[in-house]
């Protein structure tokens, strides 16, 4: 019952954040991408123990997939494919969102194959440089064929469709007019429901028990006869298809993308959401998400209220006074949780036995 009655609130809020404004209705929006990058970037860190610091690669996969498939681009660069597509290639979302599945997935698999026998720091540090390579030819692959445009970026992409309904304009349903935010919250939404079922299967089942046994103890986990080469190669994977289908929802939404949306600091952020949530603890790493895609736009809102800047003397400015207050947020929610706002709970704890008849304790 609190499920159904948790799961009509989520359809609610939207229509109850478009009477303040469509701003927050897009925040909401925001915050459900995160937290299905979240989700999936779990698999990798929370389930099998991972250090990813390059996730956001997968997600600028799926996002510029979309982005060449739904847009003008490759039709106004390559006389070759505008000649076999004289209307544009136009793919639907719903197709796409199957190639992005796979073509995130076979990356996903390309970074783990090298870093199997990495762990720790070591890890961090080759998937940062494969999330910064990634970047970087997306930022340089407009030359000598212009494929991703550059840091210029692609625009005029074809918003999402769903049974026929443009979810890049307005439905009027006579009482009320849902904004395209608004539909494009509850597609978000249904994605995200089904990460969630998706995530917790995985977790009860036989792949994520061991996956769990190579975070605690890879050397034990491999001496109980877990294939620890396979899994692991089947975490990036299976998270990496999370921020595939991610970003193919993020390319239409934002109808344009460009590199600096991939950056770094990108990945840098999921990973702060399931940490400051509860490594691990599905619950926890969604409403770390929230609460870390909440917390900018919240300060932004409050900013257009109260001049930040004056606060200071002018000395800085409100995007970095901003900053500054929610890395001091970060900083106090480890201080006081440092297992995480909502951390899964604890097992593996001996049993209290009670001591037997005639034996002194």
């Amino acid at each position: 019952m609190k499920k159904i009655s948790f799961i009509l609130l989520l359809a609610l809020l939207p229509l109850g954040l478009q009477q303040i404004g469509n701003f927050w209705v897009r925040t909401a929006d925001i915050a459900l991408l995160y937290v299905l990058l979240a989700i999936g970037l779990n698999i990798v860190v929370g389930y099998a123990g991972l250090l990813d610091l390059g996730y956001v690669a997968f997600f600028a996969v799926g996002a510029y997939l979309y982005a060449l498939v739904a847009s003008p681009h490759l039709t106004e660069t390559f006389a070759w494919i505008a000649a076999v597509f004289p209307a544009g290639l136009h793919l639907s979302l719903w197709l796409t969102i199957p190639l992005a599945i796979i073509a995130a997935g076979f990356f996903g698999v390309l970074l783990g194959a090298p870093t199997l026998k990495l762990r720790g720091d070591y890890l961090a540090i080759v998937t940062l440089g494969f999330g910064e390579i990634i970047r970087v030819f997306l930022n340089n692959l407009d030359q000598p064929a212009n494929i991703t445009n550059g840091p210029k970026g692609l625009g005029q992409i074809d918003p999402a469709h769903f049974l026929g309904r443009d979810l890049g304009k307005p439905l009027d349903l006579g009482f009320m007019e849902l904004s395209s935010v608004t539909l494009y919250y509850y597609l978000f939404l249904a994605f995200v429901l089904i990460a969630v079922v998706i995530s917790y299967r995985l977790a009860d089942s036989r792949i994520g028990r061991a996956w769990m046994a190579i975070r605690e103890d890879e050397i034990a986990a491999k001496a109980m006869g877990i294939n620890t080469r396979n899994l692991k190669l089947l975490a990036f994977g299976m998270g990496a298809t999370f921020g595939g289908v991610s970003g193919v929802l993020f390319a239409s939404f934002q109808r344009f993308i460009s590199p600096e949306s991939f950056s770094l600091m990108e990945s840098v952020m999921i990973v702060a959401m399931i940490v400051l949530g509860g490594l691990g603890h599905l619950p926890g790493v969604v409403l770390g998400a929230v609460a870390l895609a909440v917390l900018p736009e919240g300060l932004r809102w409050f900013s257009s209220i109260v001049d930040l800047q004056q606060l200071t003397g002018g000395r800085l400015d409100a995007s970095i006074l901003r900053q500054l207050l929610i890395a001091l947020a970060m900083i106090g929610v480890m201080l006081a949780r440092p297992k995480g706002l909502w951390p899964s709970p604890e097992h593996g704890k001996s049993l209290q036995k009670k001591p037997a008849s005639g034996v002194a304790p």
